[in-house]
């Protein structure tokens, strides 16, 4: 089964690809600021790399959090376009281990039905101005 994972929660974003657990390649580029223009060039040349395209991609798991909240949106609003596009689960897993996490659910079988975010903190909203 072919993955792809993303995280987008610092300025350094990261993809990776894997078969079942194997590792076959692995990015990360100092996104940052443009990180919503570049994501989608990054994921079409690390699947170029391997000789893969984008329908050969079998499930997503996604880094959930906590984190910036622009970076996490963009990183889990893509895999989750991603997956409804390709008809493909997805999973979001956050801690240390959230690759292995996400992939062992995976290969369990388990998904998410969307991936969610979990920014760290309650959301400062600001009233209104009149």
């Amino acid at each position: 089964m072919l993955l792809l994972t993303i995280r987008t929660d610092k300025p350094e974003a990261e993809l990776g690809l894997y078969e079942d657990t194997t590792q076959l390649s692995y990015y990360t580029w100092p996104a940052h600021r443009e990180l919503a223009e570049t994501i989608h060039v990054k994921i079409r040349d690390l699947l170029a790399d391997q000789s893969k395209e984008l329908h050969d991609v079998a499930a997503i798991v996604v880094f959930q959090g906590p984190g910036s909240f622009t970076g996490l949106r963009i990183g889990i609003a893509t895999a989750n376009a991603l997956a409804d596009g390709l008809g493909v689960p997805v999973v979001a897993e956050m801690s240390d281990d959230w690759v292995g996490k996400g992939i062992g659910r995976l290969l369990n079988g388990e998904a998410d039905q969307v991936a969610l975010p979990e920014y760290g903190a309650a959301p400062h909203i600001t009233p209104q101005k009149k």
